[in-house]
């Protein structure tokens, strides 16, 4: 399922490939997803704002295309209507993105607010860590509609 999510992305989304954005692994704590930092340097010699912004919208957007696939819910219809980045440390090497994975009550509540509205929202969180060190952390709140 993570090669085709990496396929989707690079496809649907060609910043993606633009960016090398890798999606690396997935389990019932998070997914991790990655770019190098070559492709989204900034003047500084650092990664860019615009590429750790990404990452971590584009990495939680696809823990819920994740969820809706292990739910069986048509994932066609997954938007972000808010967002906050906090960016505490430059980040001077590839970027890697840890994108926490909601509680199974969180994700049963969703269920069945799916399956009794149509549509239902979750909150998601990131962090860009270097070196044991938060550089960026994330929240944002997407909604599922059927």
């Amino acid at each position: 399922m993570l090669k085709q999510l990496e396929k989707k992305l690079h496809e649907e989304i060609p910043l993606t490939k633009l960016m090398k954005l890798k999606v690396n692994t997935y389990n019932e704590k998070e997914l991790i997803t990655s770019a190098p930092l070559n492709v989204n340097i900034n003047d500084k010699g650092t990664a860019f704002g615009g590429s750790l912004s990404t990452i971590t919208i584009i990495s939680a957007w696809s823990i819920c295309w994740l969820i809706s696939k292990e739910l069986e819910i048509d994932s066609k219809n997954i938007v972000i209507i808010k967002n906050e980045n906090s960016y505490l440390k430059p980040v001077r090497k590839d970027i890697i993105c840890y994108t926490q994975k909601p509680s199974k009550e969180e994700i049963s509540i969703l269920k069945e607010k799916i399956n009794s509205k149509g549509s239902a929202s979750l909150k998601i969180k990131s962090k860009i860590i270097e070196d044991n060190k938060v550089c960026v952390e994330f929240e944002g709140i997407y909604v599922i509609k059927l």
